[in-house]
């Protein structure tokens, strides 16, 4: 049974309505006016944390970043070949680490850009401008 207001009357057996199985973020679009949008519309995270440098949060930003991260990581396993082809498997015994810590923001970077393509076709749909905070 749910909590009664004061001075309120409701029925006995009164009941609040269950919270919506999609719930809203009302944010502030590109236009300047506040909007409804789901969690699939919304994408990544627009706003700046407080931060110095402005992060990227545009698919084509993230795409970029993306294919950057996965070309500097062909560039370390081409190293690996190097390194199996001249027999010099003790360096690698030494910075094999640094492969499972590129893979971190990698495989972040490419989830981003997928999330964020995603809700730019489902506000496309909806015809909602993009969030910016």
């Amino acid at each position: 049974m749910a909590r009664r207001s004061r001075d309120v009357p409701q029925e006995p057996g009164y009941t609040p309505q269950p919270p919506p199985e999609t719930p809203l973020k009302h944010r502030l679009a590109e236009n300047g006016e506040i909007v409804s949008y789901t969690d699939g519309e919304y994408g990544v995270r627009k706003d700046d944390g407080l931060g110095v440098i402005k992060p990227v949060n545009s698919s084509g930003g993230l795409l970029f970043l993306s294919l950057l991260m996965t070309a500097l990581f062909g560039l370390m396993l081409y190293g690996v070949v190097q390194m199996a082809v001249t027999d010099q498997w003790h360096i690698m015994g030494e910075i094999w680490w640094l492969y499972a810590l590129v893979l971190i923001p990698l495989f972040a970077g490419w989830t981003g850009y997928f999330k964020e393509r995603k809700a730019e076709k489902l506000r496309k749909a909806r015809n909602l401008p993009r969030p910016v905070e």
